[in-house]
């Protein structure tokens, strides 16, 4: 029962302040208050960023080393527990991920507490916090604390663009939240391609609601869109042989997947290029005239 106690008292992934028990060759070694100088545990001289003398309180944050035993550094995370800021994904496991918050070692977040499935070099937002086993771990659920954080964009007109990063999906949509703490909402129909999670985008406001908050379209205004709906038809009908079996009568779903775009804005975009005398319809099939064909060279 003793040893249990002597071995649980600290853990890795956890910040702690200990006294400086002894001094040796290699380093420092900190108090583990067992009462059995054999669990002190080693501050090495490469882990502190300011010289120790025997009776310092020092702060450490505590990981396992290589071979497992229990170690400290004076690099404690750069934030505090409950603080949520952008962190940086350094490695990824079965389990779930490791993100850097400025710690000698990366802080776990567990895949319940994803969002999406962040990979090495992303950055998301996280909140750090101390999990059942008192240790320090990081989860994407910011939600509450992006709600704290935010500010009213009730003076923000529309066609308005601003920047942010997005940080949470629900079955309607994503979530940014802007440069300006605004919180921004983009309807799945408002995007022809879903970013990541903490990935920085840029959005144009469509409507300013009540609370404040934002919706916004990652889509261009109608008039470019129009253009850019009708030239990747023209580029698909292109690498076609110049026909493609979608059409008037073509399903929504399977519009989206191919296009990317909405059943409406396919429409439009299909109308302009009839209105142009670019396509025509045959037997069902939607085809280039010969005109808009290019030019073979001689």
């Amino acid at each position: 029962m003793t040893e249990e106690k002597r071995v649980c008292k600290y853990g890795p992934s956890s910040v702690a302040t200990l006294r400086v028990a002894r001094l040796a060759e290699m380093g420092a070694f900190l108090d583990a208050e067992t009462g059995n100088t054999s669990d002190d545990i080693l501050l090495h001289k490469l882990q502190q960023t300011t010289p120790v003398a025997v009776g310092d309180q020092v702060k450490v944050f505590l990981y396992l080393d290589p071979k497992r035993r229990l170690t400290a550094s004076m690099r404690v995370p750069a934030m505090k527990e409950g603080q949520i800021a952008r962190l940086k994904v350094i490695n990824v496991s079965r389990d779930g991920a490791f993100l850097d918050v400025g710690a000698e070692r990366g802080i776990f977040m567990p895949y319940a507490g994803m969002r999406g499935r962040p990979q090495i070099g992303e950055v998301v937002w996280a909140k750090l916090y101390t999990d059942k086993s008192g240790r320090l771990a990081v989860t994407m659920e910011v939600e509450d604390e992006m709600r704290r954080a935010s500010q009213s964009a009730k003076n923000v007109k529309l066609g308005t663009m601003v920047t942010g990063e997005i940080y949470n999906y629900t079955d309607s949509g994503a979530f940014l939240f802007s440069k300006e703490h605004y919180i921004v909402f983009i309807d799945n129909k408002e995007m022809a391609v879903k970013p990541l999670v903490g990935e920085t985008v840029t959005v144009r406001v469509t409507y300013v609601r009540p609370d404040g908050r934002l919706n916004a379209s990652l889509r261009e205004i109608k008039e470019k869109a129009l253009n850019s709906d009708a030239e990747a038809i023209l580029m698909l009908l292109q690498n076609r042989n110049g026909k493609m079996p979608y059409g008037d009568a073509t399903s929504p779903e399977v519009i989206r997947d191919k296009f990317k775009i909405s059943k409406g804005a396919f429409k439009r975009a299909l109308g302009h290029l009839l209105k142009e005398g670019l396509i025509e319809d045959r037997d069902g099939w939607t085809c280039l005239k010969e005109n808009a064909l290019p030019k073979k060279e001689d």
